[in-house]
């Protein structure tokens, strides 16, 4: 019985501190769900456009692909679609303390401690972006395309992915889909990177079994880009690093900051500038901690998945054996292991 009342307790004081942010989560959520139609509905009704009827039946194949070629769930997310009447999906909310590198994390019951905090409503996360800044933090505040609830629900395609590209539109779903192959909680880097390895390996495996050579070295050269680009970005970080762990005055040390990441974007644009692309420049200025943490928390162990998959010969059954070895280690032993990978 104290152990119940305790718990409750615990329960009530939560509601207390977070209830709104979670009632605008159950809100969201259960009007998205509300929203779904299977896949081959909105393909057969004669409402839908064309345009949608082929991005629906792009996906269809692609996340048959998944399974059989990927090795990925065969549940029922991504097999519905919902329209939400706007352009993003949620809005999340990254923070980093002005002079740290290390993200603000929020904590919660399915997802764990993760790097981010997500609002259905712009203008909620814009205010909550806001009250950190008002508390001395970095803020990065951006909309997001995709959703995923880790296989607890049957995720739908959003109308807010359809604005994307084919090569977007399919890494997509092996993205989302790779949570539900390994996720493990509490570790947003390892995830996200994790989950983005597994879409570089599949968008490379269905261009090559479409034929589609032309796409698919437009996506290795993309690929190689954002490469070059996070390679300035561990560069910036480093000198953040050294920067940051000096004794000397906080204005001397802001300004200090602003030429690093000032410096950053425009290195940044010669790089997008030299490939002669339509790329955007997404290092553009005004950059800050907040940016950095959300870019590395996507790619920041991307070269070490990179490695453990040539180390495989891109076989998935090795790779993603090496994968769970890692998800089954402590913390800090994964991240030992994951830095001797790329050492």
């Amino acid at each position: 019985m104290r152990r119940l009342l305790l718990g409750a307790t615990f329960l009530l004081v939560i509601l207390q501190v977070e209830g709104c942010y979670y009632l605008q989560a159950i809100r969201g959520h259960s009007d998205l769900m509300s929203r779904r139609r299977p896949m081959t509905e909105v393909i057969a009704d004669d409402e839908s456009s064309d345009a949608l009827k082929g991005r629906l039946q792009l996906v269809m194949a692609a996340r048959d692909f998944a399974v059989t070629d990927l090795l990925l769930p065969d549940t029922d997310s991504y097999r519905s679609y919902a329209d939400l009447e706007r352009e993003y999906v949620v809005w999340n909310v990254f923070a980093a303390p002005e002079f740290e590198l290390e993200p603000k994390t929020w904590c919660y019951p399915v997802a764990g401690c993760v790097a981010y905090r997500g609002y259905f409503s712009e203008a909620s996360a814009r205010d909550f972006g806001t009250k950190l800044r008002n508390q001395g933090f970095d803020v990065a505040v951006g909309g997001v395309s995709a959703y995923s609830t880790l296989g607890r629900f049957s995720d739908p395609v959003l109308n807010t992915m359809m604005r994307w590209s084919d090569v977007d539109l399919v890494s997509t779903i092996f993205h989302e889909l790779a949570h539900q192959k390994l996720y493990v909680k509490g570790d947003s880097t390892f995830n996200e990177s994790f989950a983005s390895a597994v879409a570089e390996i599949g968008i490379g495996r269905w261009l090559a079994a479409h034929g589609e050579s032309d796409r698919l070295a437009a996506s290795n050269d993309r690929k190689q880009l954002r490469r070059s680009m996070m390679e300035l970005v561990a560069q910036a970080r480093e000198g953040l690093v050294v920067l940051y762990d000096q004794d000397i005055d906080q204005q001397i040390m802001r300004d200090e900051k602003n030429v690093i990441l000032n410096e950053l974007s425009a290195r940044a644009q010669l790089r997008v500038d030299a490939e002669a692309t339509s790329a955007n420049n997404w290092l553009a200025a005004p950059l800050n901690n907040a940016r950095l943490v959300s870019l590395n928390l996507y790619e920041g162990r991307l070269n070490a998945f990179s490695e453990i998959a040539e180390e495989c010969r891109q076989e998935l059954d090795c790779f993603y054996a090496r994968a769970e070895q890692l998800a089954e280690m402590s913390h800090e032993e994964r991240s030992a292991r994951l830095n001797e990978i790329t050492d």
